[in-house]
């Protein structure tokens, strides 16, 4: 997007996600002290002197490694490197200038990119330690004493990759961009599905389960409209979520449900819907997001002429509370089908968004009350007054009647129903809210 992109690279435990987080704020990035901790790039935005700029934290550069997961951090590194307007490289004092760090140093002067060196751990005022001098070596220019731990030097860092920003322009308005999380048990093809989208290796792929450890933000575009992908790490049962890290995962997958407005919930066709699936597809539901089911590794399955509607069947019986969410079969693999979640994230978001006036919702409830009588209970009658909208994404209704306590909850679901038989409402949870006449209306 418009904004001007720093990248925070360096080899693995100077500090760079402490500095990512020291920048922007709050704990986006995982911090822990542990080399390959983060994996994949991730965003964040901030601002210094009135800019605004976004911020990516990489994986810790490794040069020469026959470790398979760090040949993919660097490659991920190398792709925030290409995307970034200006290169923040950290190193650290209290190990000094090491081999690692010339051989980064020379990758990211390969990249002609501006780059800003920043010697991380100084966490003392005053006299600057010798050992500081030995980074001119690098040939990078002067190198900027921070703490991340503490934040100084901070300031004087952002000074300088300011000076490298390209001229300010009005920014373009994000409001008509889709945020979609992608969410589901580990290794269902949530990063696979990311890079058919993306058309790049966005997101790392491995068959470790786990390895999406953070909540990646993708930007795209094409003919039918703008969106965010939220690649987030598999969410597993919390009996074996055992660790710290894997604890701030849950956590992160949790808040990128929050902030999206469509999910998309994949399930892996092999398994069909399992006891961890339904939990995932049930923080969506809670949450009152728009929904989409997808089935993924479609391509893998042997099929006769009822295959799809038999595990459809399966989906509807083992998420039962989500009956509205559509369900489409897909390949990340392969590309079968995925240009169709598309259209369908476009649907239901709108959906979700839908208005409707009161006096139509007056029609369609007398209506409904022609149709089935409200209940009653020992000779008392529920009466029903009028219904409004008071929200959407997800849709908000509020019911004001005569007694809450007789409208029973079979009686709410069937007005629901005529709801989505009338309206549509497809993809959305709807939230009815029961209230007697004479109580607050907000």
């Amino acid at each position: 997007m418009a904004l001007p992109l720093i990248a925070i690279v360096g080899r693995p435990n100077v500090g760079k996600s402490m500095l990512f987080n020291k920048i922007i704020g709050r704990r986006l990035s995982i911090v822990e002290d542990t080399p390959g901790v983060t994996r994949d790039r991730i965003y964040g935005e901030s601002e210094w002197v009135g800019r605004k700029f976004r911020l990516v934290d990489t994986g810790g550069i490794e040069p020469n490694t026959d470790s398979q997961i760090l040949a993919f951090m660097r490659e991920q590194a190398q792709i925030a490197i290409d995307n970034a307007d200006v290169i923040i490289f950290v190193t650290d004092i209290k190990t000094g200038l090491t081999a690692s760090d010339q051989e980064v140093a020379g990758m990211l002067q390969r990249s002609r990119k501006p780059i800003v060196l920043a010697v991380n751990k100084v966490d003392s005022v005053g006299a600057v330690d010798p050992d500081f001098y030995e980074f001119y070596n690098l040939g990078l220019g002067d190198p900027i004493a921070v703490s991340a731990v503490h934040g100084h030097g901070t300031g004087d860092l952002l000074d300088e990759c300011i000076k490298y920003f390209p001229p300010e322009t009005d920014e373009a308005d994000d409001s008509d961009v889709v945020q979609v999380a992608i969410i589901g048990k580990p290794n269902v093809g949530k990063s696979s599905l990311t890079n058919r989208i993306l058309g790049e290796e966005r997101v790392i792929v491995s068959n470790v389960a786990g390895t999406t450890r953070d909540a990646i933000d993708s930007y795209f575009e094409n003919q039918y409209g703008k969106y965010n992908f939220i690649d987030t790490a598999g969410m597993r049962k919390k009996s074996k979520v055992d660790d710290n890290i894997e604890k701030y995962s849950v956590l992160r997958a949790t808040m990128a449900i929050e902030r999206s407005d469509v999910c998309l919930i994949l399930i892996d066709a092999q398994e069909g819907v399992t006891e961890q699936d339904t939990k995932v597809a049930g923080l969506a539901h809670d949450a009152g997001k728009a929904c989409i089911i997808v089935v993924n590794k479609w391509d893998l399955i042997e099929k006769d002429g009822k295959t799809m509607d038999r595990m459809r069947e399966d989906i509807r019986r083992d998420l039962s509370y989500m009956p509205y969410a559509p369900i489409l079969f897909i390949s990340a693999l392969t590309g079968q089908r995925v240009g169709r979640l598309f259209e369908l994230i476009n649907y239901v978001n709108d959906q979700a968004a839908m208005r409707i006036t009161t006096g139509t919702l007056f029609s369609v409830l007398a209506d409904a009350q022609t149709r089935v009588q409200p209940p009653t209970d020992k000779g008392r009658r529920l009466k029903i007054y009028y219904m409004t909208q008071v929200g959407v994404k997800p849709p908000h209704f509020v019911i004001f009647c005569n007694d809450k306590k007789l409208f029973h909850f079979s009686y709410q679901r069937y007005l629901e129903n005529q709801l989505r038989s009338v309206f549509g409402l497809e993809g959305t949870p709807i939230v009815l809210t029961i209230r007697q006449k004479g109580e607050d209306e907000n």
